[in-house]
């Protein structure tokens, strides 16, 4: 992919200088060329860069491509904790690939080192720490630690997983409460489905005195009238489907959709 990255490049530098003669002749292409000439060195700086990038992380391209989960986590571990390179990219996908591997106790241990060395990834990457406490059954931890950063970040995904951790913890008023604003509220499609889904199939279950399916079809036909077909359904999941939080989730967006599609 480099290689072809490297000839696209000079086959562009090569047509930009040889084409207008071509087709100007030399007096105007050389005017032409002296307008533009300043493309040529940010063209090459741009494509070395890509270079030294690549380089760098040709391991870790090597190792996502097959899937070498392990071997993954050791190269990362090596660049982050040993190396003490604490760059968002990396932190993100050690945390992501703990997930991947359900190694709680990783993602733990990797919080532990931001909080000391770069506190602000912590937030940055709540959902992932908040998921890792829910695979580790502290259901009241995560609640709390989402609970804790949900007006921070304003990211809707925080306050439904609370929701979701309430929901875990048998705290079922708190989730139906949460889960009632997202159905009514949220303009996300798939919070709002999800958290109809929920309403209907498993609270109402345990609060059927509040009635909580009349508020699931409210959210139900939000989301209809937004995602008018599955098609939709499933096209809005793209914009999360490489996120790990959500791929922890996949069940239950299958068992969401046939609930709203049904």
């Amino acid at each position: 992919m480099i290689a072809a990255f490297n000839v696209l490049v000079l086959c562009f530098l090569g047509a930009l200088f040889l084409i207008p003669p071509a087709m100007l002749g030399l007096d105007l292409a050389a005017e032409f060329l002296y307008g533009i000439w300043f493309l040529c060195p940010a063209v090459l700086g741009a494509a070395v860069w890509v270079d030294i990038f690549y380089v760098r992380n040709r391991v870790l391209y090597r190792l996502l491509e097959k899937e070498d989960w392990p071997a993954l986590i050791q190269e990362l571990e090596d660049r982050v904790f040993r190396r003490g390179n604490y760059s968002r990219r990396l932190v993100k996908l050690l945390a992501n690939t703990y997930l991947v591997l359900s190694d709680a106790r990783g993602v733990t241990e990797l919080e532990k080192k931001l909080r000391m060395n770069k506190a602000v990834l912590v937030s940055e990457n709540a959902l992932v720490f908040g998921a890792a406490r829910i695979l580790a059954k502290d259901m009241d931890g995560a609640a709390r630690f989402f609970a804790a950063r949900m007006e921070e970040s304003k990211n809707p995904w925080l306050y439904w997983y609370y929701g979701f951790a309430l929901l875990l913890d048998r705290k079922f008023a708190g989730a139906a409460e949460i889960f009632t604003s997202l159905a009514r509220e949220s303009d996300d499609g798939i919070i709002c489905g999800l958290s109809a889904y929920f309403l209907s199939e498993t609270l109402d279950k345990f609060m059927p005195e509040k009635a909580l399916y009349k508020i699931a079809a409210e959210g139900k036909a939000r989301v209809r009238a937004a995602l008018k077909r599955r098609s939709d359904w499933k096209a809005s999941l793209k914009n999360i489907e490489t996120e790990v939080f959500a791929a922890v989730l996949n069940s239950y967006l299958a068992k969401a959709a046939d609930y709203i599609y049904q």
